[in-house]
């Protein structure tokens, strides 16, 4: 019997979420890269940011081939990071601090060195023969069919021991489970229920669309260009884009999977899933097969802002996109992670541009419906880190350099303090370099000045949080006489105008009539210009206004 939901379990609806990349926040042990206990020692500055959660990136237990997203033990914590104990304390000082706590779950493959995996390659007939996806060759020796992998090459690898090829979404060392078998499902699930019993609060569910590959191994077919395709799968020199991935991942049974995880987490009380869904032009209905009905996942969060487009024709064709596709579902919106450049890198068109940029993109994405997820950095504006060849650590960028330089550039470490050494993140040189561009932003520095950045976001958190409409409230688009990007919002009786110019010229807002204009509301940073009913804006500009 399902248990009732109270309003308190739906924390996560409208949530404000920031993402840690471990081993690039705090360092305290001297050896140049972040750990569990530095991220404890910083959650204060997390808290003062207005966040309801904090997502943490891989911790588990890894030879770090893929930098923990190749797990070799689900439910330890790898020493390079500390222990269970400094897990727990951390998970307790966060959420003394009021904030939930969410983790990486990484279970589409698991590292080569993992006990399943050494088991499974062992023979054909072993306990765990068929926990991974295992398959003959062709009669010529080539692989069993023309899947790829995300990080270059054929989505297959020869293994001599079993004289059969295994099949690998990403790295050669991190080997694809078999979600076919049942008992892969249910030692995944009780990793899951191990974590729910330590007191997390969710999962970001990593290529949560991954899970399955088609039984009957059929060629994927070539990809043929959609007009309503807004998200890409990997970078155009990558030919992993060339394929429609119509039979190596989102296969109908993942559907029953996520039912499965979704009931489990339903045993406890307030507990949550975000999934990363990753799926091209299909990612939208995705989503909508993965968050309806309220049986599966929470929420998904998609591609589809993460790319270098900063215009109002591209914002609202997204978010109407997810409108028409997901009725009954849930999104979280980002404009960075770890896995692509830093968005105030790729939407500015000169230096200069740096800190208006980063105030106006996150002021946008408050007022969007949805959850928003930050990454870490993002408060101080800063850019995309410029790194030499010999500095990469990322195998996808060493992969594909010098055409695709990888994901190096947004995990170089938090600069806390200028003038420190590493910009207080090591006292040992870390295992990506500090710019000194990064430096001269660190958090000591804009924490004394009133319009920096950081203090921006703040500022902007709190004006969510004070209107509630902006948490779960109505949201529809104004038709705009120019360039623009205007949308109420509306819940409770409380109804508001945004308006957002993104290009570079001053602009005139001149509302329909149908739509009266009230007073204009202070938001922080921004300030309306009405003059004779039109909303003047300058360029980068945005303006809220009562209707």
């Amino acid at each position: 019997m399902t248990k009732p939901r109270k309003k308190a379990d739906d924390w996560w609806r409208g949530a404000v979420i920031y993402q840690v990349y471990p081993r690039s926040f705090q360092d305290t042990t001297g050896d140049g890269m972040g750990d569990l206990r530095g991220i404890t020692r910083r959650l204060g500055h997390i808290a003062s940011l207005g966040v309801d959660a904090i997502w943490l990136s891989p911790f588990f237990k890894s030879p770090m081939a893929d930098m923990g997203y190749d797990v070799s033990d689900y439910c330890d914590v790898d020493p390079m990071f500390g222990t269970l104990a400094d897990f727990d304390a951390m998970l307790a000082e966060a959420h003394r601090l009021g904030m939930k706590v969410i983790i990486d779950q990484v279970i589409s493959h698991t590292s080569d060195q993992h006990p399943w995996f050494i088991e499974s390659r062992a023979s054909r007939d072993n306990p765990k023969a068929d926990w991974y996806v295992w398959a003959d060759p062709k009669r010529d020796g080539t692989a069993p069919n023309n899947w790829l992998s995300i990080f270059g090459g054929p989505g297959w690898e020869w293994d001599g021991v079993r004289k059969q090829y295994y099949m690998h979404n990403f790295l050669t060392s991190q080997p694809d489970l078999n979600f076919h078998n049942p008992d892969v499902q249910d030692a995944l699930l009780k990793t899951v229920r191990f974590w729910l019993d330590r007191g997390i609060d969710g999962f970001r569910l990593d290529t949560v669309n991954f899970y399955f590959h088609d039984r009957k191994l059929r060629d994927n077919p070539p990809h043929e260009p959609d007009p309503e395709e807004i998200g890409l799968d990997a970078p155009d020199v990558n030919p992993y884009g060339m394929q429609s991935h119509r039979y190596d991942k989102t296969q109908p049974e993942n559907i029953d999977f996520l039912k499965r995880f979704r009931a489990l987490l339903d045993e406890y009380d307030g507990r949550m899933t975000v999934g990363e869904v990753g799926d091209g032009a299909r990612s939208l209905k995705t989503v909508a097969d993965y968050t309806g009905g309220g049986d599966k996942l929470n929420m998904c969060y998609t591609f589809d802002l993460l790319g270098p487009d900063f215009t109002a024709e591209h914002i609202r064709k997204c978010v109407q996109a997810f409108q028409r596709a997901v009725t009954d579902g849930w999104v979280c919106w980002a404009f960075s992670n770890h896995d692509v450049n830093r968005h105030v890198s790729r939407f500015i068109k000169g230096p200069e541009e740096r800190e208006r940029v980063a105030k106006l993109a996150i002021t946008l994405l408050s007022t969007l419906r949805g959850s928003i997820c930050l990454y870490q950095g993002e408060e101080l504006g800063l850019t995309e880190a410029d790194l030499a060849f010999e500095d990469l650590r990322d195998p996808y960028g060493i992969r594909f350099w010098p055409a695709f330089k990888g994901r190096d550039g947004c995990r170089t470490p938090m600069p806390w303090q200028h003038g420190e050494a590493h910009a207080g993140f090591s006292t040992a040189k870390p295992w990506l370099p500090v710019p000194e561009d990064h430096a001269r932003h660190a958090v000591d520095t804009q924490e004394k000045i009133a319009g920096s950045v950081l203090n921006h976001y703040r500022a902007t958190l709190a004006f969510r949080k004070a209107h509630d409409l902006m948490h779960d409230g109505d949201m529809a688009f104004v038709h705009s006489n120019q360039d623009i990007l205007a949308f109420t919002r509306e819940k409770g009786g409380e109804k508001l105008l945004f308006v957002f110019n993104l290009t570079r010229e001053k602009a005139e807002f001149v509302p329909a009539k149908s739509l009266k204009l009230g007073q204009p509301v202070s938001v922080p940073g921004f300030g309306a210009k009405l003059k004779d009913g039109t909303i003047e804006l300058d360029g980068l500009d945005m303006a809220c206004v009562r209707v």
